[in-house]
């Protein structure tokens, strides 16, 4: 199949960098890429989506005694007396 692409500039000269180094055709080096690119895309979407685990975390000793008292624990947060 014959076809036409735009690369971009930086693909374009790593295309070429690594076409002159295994000394292949370009349509060999960007079918083989492409094929690479396919491979990896297919083992991506085979693979389970990692679980991430939130690390518990120290806060310290609680300074309100009831967080039910919204009143109480504003004015501690806000350094006040309460009382």
């Amino acid at each position: 199949m014959r076809t036409t692409i735009t690369l971009d500039d930086d693909v374009a000269v790593r295309l070429e960098r690594l076409r002159k180094e295994r000394r292949e055709s370009l349509k060999q080096l960007v079918n083989r890429l492409l094929r690479a690119g396919f491979g990896a895309l297919d083992d991506r979407e085979h693979q389970p989506p990692r679980q991430y685990i939130t690390p518990p975390v120290s806060l310290g000793l609680i300074r309100v005694p009831r967080i039910d008292d919204v009143a109480e624990v504003l004015a501690v947060s806000e350094c006040e007396e309460w009382r």
